[in-house]
């Protein structure tokens, strides 16, 4: 999947895992306001201080994401086994423990994100990165309940914080006018990572050893501890001042009261995010006459399409005016890929149709996902203040946990218990969440002039 999210390429795993209860779910198995014609959206002052990095800075970037998304799909698709059948977990067990985990990850984003901020998101990066790679090594010594809730919830933390520290990093790093398309590289690159990691863990599922699961955790540990070292020969930005144009009311990013509504926008839109590797498989076994095997059709497709055209989806989305227009086009998009899901209930409809049903219904989602991924990392960016981008970044990233612990619950709710009506719900959610998108971005560039 696109991002997403993870608010952005570097937090949310873009491969749809089908594992029972994946590190990153925590579940195993308002009226819109009206875009009304206004002046155009201002573009946003610069973030920060830009450290001259020239075109260096981008390639050490997609480096870094390479080398620890490789080690993220073999672990993603091989650790709900490893933690029931090798630790001995039960999947109550592992779900409640992720699920307290990831809440204390979205808590951590702010804190760890204005670490970032004040001193400086190319240590604070590097520290979370070796934080992250001692989380996962330390899965290989877990015995007992406690352990792994622990290891969990440092894991969870350090990743919440890493992605805000790397935002900031990348702020610091790359130009404002190029942010948008090296995020849309990134997110590409994460993609095709997590697939061949992905590919890794089934050799490590068909072998089903304990020295198999072990030597994911090892290659996963491994990535993020070459991640710290590439993130480690970034320059460092130039020190953000403390005051100046372009800042946001107030302290602290919760006094921020447009951003804060941007944010809870942005988390309804990625309830997209457990469509495609949860509710959809439930649907497709439950509800339609399609076979089992168009479950990792789909996937490989949305996966697929992220990889190729994620940088061109991003291309058009150059400021806040261009990304509230790309959000509310996406939210338009995922309305009619919902109602496209909800024909392939109707009654006659056979394999043959259901199949292709679902397939144009996974490509409007993935269109939508991609021109999503591509606004929300414009809008999150461009309307941090400056001296804040970390903090500011830990926030709005934290709809990416939220939407893995509440999303499971939400999305099965309303389609695999409302059926039809519950896909058309759902698509109405993304509709008017992505309307009220753009009249909250002009709220907050109001508020910064």
């Amino acid at each position: 999947m696109a991002n997403t999210s993870p608010a952005d390429p570097l937090a949310e795993p873009a491969v749809p895992i089908t594992s029972a209860v994946p590190i990153t779910s925590a579940v195993p198995i308002t009226s819109a306001v009206p875009i009304a014609p206004a002046v155009p959206i201002a573009p946003a002052e610069p973030i920060g201080p830009t450290a001259p990095a020239g075109p260096a800075a981008p390639r050490v970037l997609l480096l870094a994401q390479l080398s620890n998304s490789v080690g993220d799909g073999a672990f993603y698709v091989t650790s709900a086994l490893y933690f029931t059948g090798v630790v001995g977990l039960s999947a109550a067990q592992v779900g409640a423990g992720l699920a307290v985990a990831w809440a204390v990850g979205s808590l951590a984003g702010v804190p760890l994100g204005t670490l970032a901020d004040r001193r400086g998101p190319r240590g604070t990066s590097v520290l979370l990165a070796l934080a992250t790679a001692a989380a996962v090594a330390s899965f290989l010594l877990i015995a007992s309940f406690p352990a792994f809730l622990a290891a969990a919830t440092l894991y969870a933390s350090a990743q919440s914080g890493l992605a805000a520290a790397r935002q900031a990093l990348l702020a610091g790093t790359v130009a404002p006018a190029a942010r948008t398309a090296v995020l849309a590289r990134l997110q590409a690159a994460s993609n095709a990572g997590l697939a061949v990691g992905a590919a890794l863990g089934g050799l490590a599922l068909h072998a089903g050893t304990r020295r198999a699961y072990l030597a994911v955790l090892a290659l996963d540990a491994a990535g993020f501890l070459l991640c710290a070292l590439l993130l480690g020969r970034l320059p460092a930005p130039a020190p953000a001042p403390s005051a100046g144009a372009g800042r946001a009311p107030g302290g602290t990013v919760l006094r921020d009261r447009p951003y804060v509504l941007l944010t809870l926008l942005h988390a309804l839109m990625l309830l997209r995010m457990p469509v495609l590797s949860l509710a959809l498989p439930l649907w497709i076994v439950q509800r339609t006459a399609a076979p089992g095997w168009t479950v990792s059709a789909l996937f490989v497709l949305n996966t697929a399409a992220v990889t190729l055209f994620q940088v061109r989806a991003a291309r058009s989305v150059t400021d806040l005016d261009t990304a509230a227009r790309a959000v509310r086009g996406a939210g338009a998009v995922m309305l009619a890929a919902c109602a496209v899901f909800a024909v392939t209930a109707l009654p006659g409809l056979g394999a043959g149709a259901a199949v292709a049903v679902l397939v144009l219904g996974a490509v409007l989602l993935v269109v939508a996902e991609m021109r999503h991924s591509a606004g929300s990392w414009q809008l999150g960016l461009g309307l941090a203040p400056t001296g804040r981008v970390g903090q500011y970044q830990g926030f709005y990233g934290a709809g990416v946990p939220v939407a893995r612990t509440l999303g499971p619950l939400v999305v099965t709710t309303l389609l695999v218990g409302g059926g039809p009506a519950g896909w058309l719900l759902l698509g109405g959610v993304f509709l008017l969440a992505a309307l009220a998108t753009g009249p909250a971005v002009r709220w907050a560039v109001r508020t910064r002039t």
